[in-house]
């Protein structure tokens, strides 16, 4: 199969890119490089375009045959988000509606789209199922939902088969095959912990400790960015064998805390790290943790690596990043 992965050069849609050529599939990156790395996409076929231009779009991929499309191309900080919504919902709503054309246009029928669990909000619920609510509390959930709505749409039409992934929180790396998270800024909590360990002289600030929760800090559910690119080569396949129109969350069921999170990093690391407590951040639930019953129903999908696993392989490729600055 010959698949278009677009954000290819990103965190996650780069280690997908690894997962598709291991699988022994043809893959073409399409990227803007506004927050990829081009030494991401070494060794592949790249189209650099921008989504939000569907001319430049349209004329890069006429008449080009894919199996199916990846979309990973979005821009995901949720502070930016609210303080930049034009340029969130131009690259995230319209690119996706770009995208969409141009693949109709050229008879691409199956899509696996990057969503998010902030679709959801403020949770109801101790685990959180496709059923709850879709509340989002940021502009990046609410272009993300739209997103979701829009290939359900061009989904009732007929004309594309699609599965939308809900991710919890996206960990880990592949240091071996030299790839890992680094975003600038980098928002994220292992990859901040980890670089303040490594020597850079950066604060790191837990963000409050008086949660009602059993340390006092926040709980998430993380997930290991092999197990969400496993999960994505299964929903294609599914789509392949069966089509239709699906949501499904993808997380480990775990919930960990903030507290965790730095012990786990700490004995990686093998030294203490040190860390300040900040107050809470405002919009900041006490937890969030998946319910990925239906992954595991639907696609024969569950985690494989646990925290561990996760910290150990980002605190590996950390050591990588600091040779590659």
């Amino acid at each position: 199969m010959h698949y278009l992965v677009t954000g290819g050069a990103g965190y996650i849609g780069s280690h997908l890119v690894l997962a598709l050529v291991a699988a022994e599939h043809q893959v073409t990156v399409l990227d803007d490089f506004s927050t990829g790395h081009r030494w991401a996409t070494e060794g592949h076929e790249v189209i650099e375009v921008d989504i939000r231009d569907l001319a430049a779009l349209r004329s890069a991929l006429s008449q080009r045959h894919f199996d199916g499309v990846f979309h990973f191309a979005a821009k995901s900080l949720v502070g930016e988000s609210g303080q930049k919504p034009l340029l969130y919902y131009q690259n995230n709503v319209t690119g996706t509606a770009n995208l969409m054309e141009v693949a109709l246009e050229n008879g691409w029928g199956h899509c696996v789209f990057s969503s998010t669990a902030a679709v959801y909000g403020n949770p109801q619920a101790a685990a959180i199922a496709e059923d709850h609510p879709l509340n989002p509390v940021n502009v990046y959930g609410d272009t993300k939902l739209a997103m979701e709505r829009l290939l359900s749409a061009v989904h009732q039409q007929g004309a594309m088969h699609a599965v939308c992934l809900r991710y919890f929180n996206a960990a880990g790396a592949a240091p071996l095959a030299h790839r890992g998270e680094w975003h600038e800024p980098e928002t994220h909590l292992i990859p901040n912990i980890l670089r303040r360990a490594g020597g850079e002289d950066r604060p790191l600030t837990i963000f409050g400790d008086d949660y009602d929760t059993p340390d006092g800090t926040c709980i998430r559910d993380y997930i290991h960015v092999l197990d969400l690119a496993d999960a994505h080569l299964k929903a294609m396949a599914m789509l392949h064998r069966q089509g239709g129109f699906h949501t499904l969350n993808l997380g480990s069921e775990k919930g960990y805390s903030v507290r965790e999170i730095l012990s786990a990093c700490e004995q990686a690391v093998g030294a203490p790290i040190s860390h300040d407590i900040g107050p809470r951040r405002p919009g900041d639930p006490p937890r969030l943790v998946a319910d990925a019953s239906q992954a595991e129903q639907v696609l024969q999908w569950r985690t494989t690596r646990n925290l561990q696993a996760i910290v150990e392989s980002a605190w590996l490729w950390e050591q990588q990043r600091q040779v590659l600055l």
